[in-house]
């Protein structure tokens, strides 16, 4: 296989949950899970010069990952994670951190110019500085035989249409989830989409894909199934049925290992099908980032 440039742009942080907290942000996550499928994976975002900064870099580096962490004068970023139920995180997110202020670097363009897939979200074009980094990234990249993967990831009320419709112009690869989804038609006036009715589905992510140039949509529903549609392509595969111990990054692992088997040269299909095996195993663990069994990696040999 040949080891791809894989790249998650975007906010890092510390999720602090009641008895503990861990090193969170889907940029991490998602780089962490391409770094396991055997590519050259970097998580660029920027922390605080405060301890928890350092702790940061401490934790990826230990982890293995390619860092491009700006060190800028903002607090490191903190999340108060509470849950519904296992598989129902709530999250407060707190403003004015360092993810919110991530400068574009000489170095950010060098890697931007030699990636191969970038996955970014809403949540770190909360702030004008980090949003304007985040489409110079993209900018910078080929446009030919890239990903650039918007992994919406709505949170509290950090985003807007004008966000949503210029991240969508810049990428060609969607991942939603089934409530983004409900809420994005509505806010692209694209009408009502049932998640249990196929041919909804289909509709509306045609009529994204026809709108915003995107070649692949990727819909999740938690537990039930998900969805992969390109313009000759709809997979639907149910969730595999385990014993889950924490959720919490099982979304990321999904995206990353469903990038690193298409890069790898795998169809649409088995691409799909493999993240989907992986989020389950990241489900069965603690943590957003357990080490997957060869067996998994194995499959994109």
């Amino acid at each position: 296989m040949v080891r791809k440039v894989i790249v998650g742009l975007g906010e890092a942080l510390w999720d602090v949950m009641p008895e503990e907290r861990k090193i969170g942000g889907a940029p991490a996550n998602f780089a962490y899970h391409a770094s396991q499928m055997g590519h050259e994976s970097y998580v660029v975002s920027a922390v605080g010069n405060d301890c928890w900064g350092d702790e940061v870099v401490r934790q990826l580096e230990a982890k293995g990952l390619n860092l491009m962490l700006s060190r800028v004068d903002f607090p490191t970023g903190e999340v108060n994670v509470t849950y519904k139920s296992p598989t129902e995180p709530i999250y407060d997110i707190c403003e004015d951190s360092a993810w919110d202020n991530i400068p574009f670097t000489d170095e950010m363009k060098s890697l931007a110019e030699r990636a191969d897939a970038v996955c970014f979200g809403s949540l770190a074009q909360r702030n004008s500085v980090s949003r304007a980094t985040i489409y110079r990234f993209l900018d910078s990249m080929r446009s030919e035989g890239t990903l650039k993967v918007f992994d919406i990831n709505l949170r509290q009320d950090y985003y807007c249409r004008e966000v949503v419709e210029e991240s969508l112009r810049r990428s060609n690869a969607l991942k939603i989830n089934e409530d983004e989804i409900v809420v994005v038609c509505r806010m692209l006036d694209l009408g009502e989409v049932d998640i249990n009715d196929e041919e909804s589905v289909r509709r509306v992510a045609l009529a994204m894909m026809e709108r915003y140039g995107l070649k692949l949509v990727i819909v999740t529903c938690g537990s039930t199934c998900s969805y992969t549609i390109t313009a000759d392509c709809f997979n639907k595969e149910m969730t595999p049925r385990v014993d889950i111990v924490d959720a919490v990054g099982a979304g990321d692992s999904f995206t990353a290992t469903f990038c690193s088997a298409y890069l790898a040269g795998k169809d649409v299909v088995t691409a799909h099908r493999l993240a989907v095996e992986v989020a389950a195993e990241v489900c069965c663990h603690a943590g957003a980032m357990p080490s997957m069994p060869e067996r998994l990696k194995e499959k994109l040999l």
